[in-house]
C-alpha cells in the first residue's frame, strides 16, 4: 500500500505489475472481501452501451464506475469500491428507481469497459434505439417496397445491420441467422452460442428486404437476384479498430424472400497442442502421427467442430525453419509465421485442388488443405502423400472409422489411400457449465455406473477416482449470466485417434 501511494496508482496494480499476482487469485480476494462477484474485463462480455445516455464517461473514468448492463430487474453497477458510502449514495442519485446490484473490478478494467461501451455508443447505437427509430417510420403498404421509404442504404438501416453484427461479435456467437416470415410476421434475428441456437431480436416485417439487401451490399452480392443461392464474405471493422471477417450465405425460402446466415470468422493466434484437451493416449498417438515425413492425416467432425484449429496447432507443433509448409485455406482464419498460406478464390477458378497442383510445384514438405469437398482434391491429395509430402486436411463425417466409408463413397481407390492414410482426428466441442451457478451434487450408485460406462471402463479405471460416495459432480442449473442454459463456453475433445 506504501508502494501503490509513492506511484500514485492502487493497490491492485501493484500487486499484478510487481509482484505478478494474477487477476483471478486479486479477484477471489475481493469478491470475498466485498461479498458481491468479480468482473473481470472480456472483449466479449454484454454492455449495453444506453445505459451511459446521460452519464458524463470522464466523470465515470475519473471516479471509477460505470452502469455494465440490465440483468432482469436489477442494473449491474461496475465498482472499484462497493463500501464507498459517499460514492454509493450519488450513483443512487445519478440512477434513481434502479435495484443496484454492485459488482466489483480492478481500476483498468473499469476503464477498458467504459472505453468499449463509449465507442459503441459513438459508433453505431443500441440495438433497442435503432429498432425505436424504425417503429416510428411509417410502413407502405405494399410488400415489396421499402418501408416509410427507408431502402438498404438509409442510415438507420446501416446502423441495424452493423449493430447486429457488433452484437453477436461481442456475445461470442458463431453465426447469425436473419429469418424473414413473409409480409405479416416479424423477421427473426437469432444467433448461435456456444452451439446452441438463441433468439436475439425481431425485425419489423416491412424492412425484412431492406436489411436483407444491405447484408448483400456489405457482402458484395447481387441485391437484384433473389431466385438462387449466393456466398460472400464482409470485412467488417469493429469501434475498437480491430477487424472480423464473416461468411454470407443467403437462400431463397418459400415466402419468396431469403434468408441470410452469416458465420463470424475472428483471426486468432495457434494453439499449442496441449490445449486441445486430448487424452494422454490420444495426444500422443497424435504427435506420433503429424511427425511422419509423409502420409495424410485427417481431422474430421461436424461444421464449426474445431478442425482447423486442431490442424494449426499440428502445424504450429512441427513448424521449423527446415520444413516447407503450405496451406489452402477458405478463408484464412488463424495465421503463423512461417506458413506459407493461400487465400482459394472459387469464383476465379483458384479451387483447393488448383492450389494443391500448384504446391506440388513449389518444393513442399507440408501441405494443409482446408476441406476435401471433392473427389478431386481427395485424389491430388493421396497422391501427394505417396510422394514424400505429409499431407493435412478436413473431411466432415462422424467419426474416424466412417472416414473410411466417406473416402470409398467419393471414390479413391482403396489401395492407395490405405498406403498414404497415416492418422484421422475425430473431435467435438463440448459446452462447459456456467461457472457462476454451476451446482454440486453427490452422485448416485447408478449415475456414476453409467458416467463409467461411458468413459470407458479401463480409462476410467486409469482416473483413479474415489467411489460414487465420496465424489462431488457438478451439473447445470442457470442463471443470468448464461442465460438460463446452464452452460457457458465450450471445450474441445478428441473422441477417437485411429491410424497405423
Amino acid at each position: 500500500m506504501a508502494e501503490a501511494r509513492r506511484r500514485n496508482c492502487d493497490t491492485e496494480s501493484v500487486l499484478l505489475d510487481t509482484y505478478q499476482v494474477s487477476k483471478a487469485d486479486i479477484g477471489r480476494a475481493l469478491s470475498q472481501h466485498y461479498g458481491c462477484p468479480f468482473v473481470a474485463y472480456d472483449e466479449r462480455a454484454a454492455v449495453d452501451a444506453g445505459l451511459l445516455r446521460g452519464l458524463n464517461v470522464d466523470y465515470l473514468r475519473m471516479n471509477y464506475w460505470m452502469p455494465l448492463r440490465r440483468a432482469g430487474d436489477h442494473l449491474e453497477v461496475l465498482i472499484d469500491n462497493p463500501r464507498d458510502a459517499a460514492k454509493i449514495e450519488h450513483i443512487r442519485g445519478l440512477l434513481p428507481g434502479a435495484s443496484l446490484r454492485w459488482m466489483v473490478a480492478l481500476r483498468q478494467d473499469i476503464a477498458r469497459f467504459l472505453q468499449r461501451a463509449s465507442s459503441q455508443q459513438g459508433g453505431f447505437g443500441g440495438i433497442e434505439d435503432i429498432l425505436g427509430e424504425l417503429h416510428d417510420s411509417t410502413p407502405l403498404p405494399q410488400d415489396d417496397e421499402p418501408a416509410g421509404g427507408l431502402r438498404e442504404d438509409d442510415s438507420v438501416i446501416v446502423r441495424l445491420g452493423n449493430q447486429i453484427i457488433l452484437d453477436a461479435h461481442v456475445q461470442g456467437a458463431s453465426d447469425i441467422h436473419i429469418e424473414p416470415y413473409a409480409a405479416r410476421h416479424d423477421t427473426v434475428v437469432r444467433l448461435r452460442i456456444d452451439g446452441h441456437c438463441r433468439e436475439y431480436q425481431r425485425i419489423p416485417p416491412s424492412y425484412r428486404r431492406a436489411l436483407v439487401s444491405r447484408l448483400k451490399i456489405m457482402a458484395r452480392l447481387d441485391i437484384a437476384e433473389r431466385r438462387k443461392p449466393q456466398d460472400g464474405k464482409i470485412q467488417f471493422r469493429l469501434p475498437t479498430g480491430r477487424d472480423i471477417e464473416l461468411r454470407v450465405a443467403t437462400m431463397p425460402v418459400a415466402s419468396g424472400d431469403e434468408d441470410v446466415v452469416l458465420r463470424i470468422l475472428t483471426a486468432s493466434e495457434p494453439l499449442p497442442l496441449s490445449a486441445l484437451h486430448m487424452t494422454p493416449h490420444n495426444l500422443e498417438r497424435f504427435e506420433t502421427a503429424i511427425r511422419k515425413p509423409y502420409g495424410l492425416v485427417l481431422a474430421v467432425g461436424p461444421t464449426g467442430s474445431g478442425k482447423t484449429t486442431t490442424l494449426h496447432a499440428a502445424l504450429g507443433a512441427i513448424n521449423e525453419p527446415s520444413r516447407k509448409i503450405w496451406t489452402a485455406e477458405d478463408p484464412v482464419e488463424i495465421t503463423q509465421y512461417g506458413l506459407r498460406q493461400v487465400q482459394v478464390q472459387p469464383r476465379i477458378g483458384f479451387t483447393f485442388a488448383a492450389a494443391m497442383r500448384s504446391f506440388l510445384r513449389a518444393d513442399p514438405d507440408i501441405i494443409m488443405v482446408g476441406e476435401m469437398r471433392d473427389a478431386e482434391t481427395a485424389h491430388i491429395g493421396i497422391e501427394a502423400s505417396l510422394t514424400g509430402h505429409l499431407v493435412f486436411s478436413t473431411l466432415h463425417t462422424n467419426s474416424a472409422s466412417e472416414t473410411v466409408t466417406r473416402l470409398l463413397d467419393i471414390g479413391l481407390d482403396p489401395f492407395n489411400f490405405a498406403d498414404a492414410l497415416v492418422a484421422v482426428l475425430a473431435q467435438r466441442l463440448v459446452r462447459t457449465l456456467c461457472p457462476a451457478c454451476k451446482e454440486a451434487y453427490q452422485p448416485d450408485e447408478a449415475a456414476w455406473a453409467a458416467l463409467r460406462q461411458a468413459y470407458g471402463e479401463g480409462a476410467f479405471a486409469d482416473l483413479d477416482l474415489p467411489g460414487s460416495a465420496d465424489a462431488t459432480l457438478y451439473r447445470a442449473k442457470g442463471c443470468e449470466v448464461c442465460q438460463g442454459l446452464g452452460y457457458k463456453g465450450r471445450v474441445g475433445g478428441a473422441r477417437t485417434v485411429g491410424g497405423e
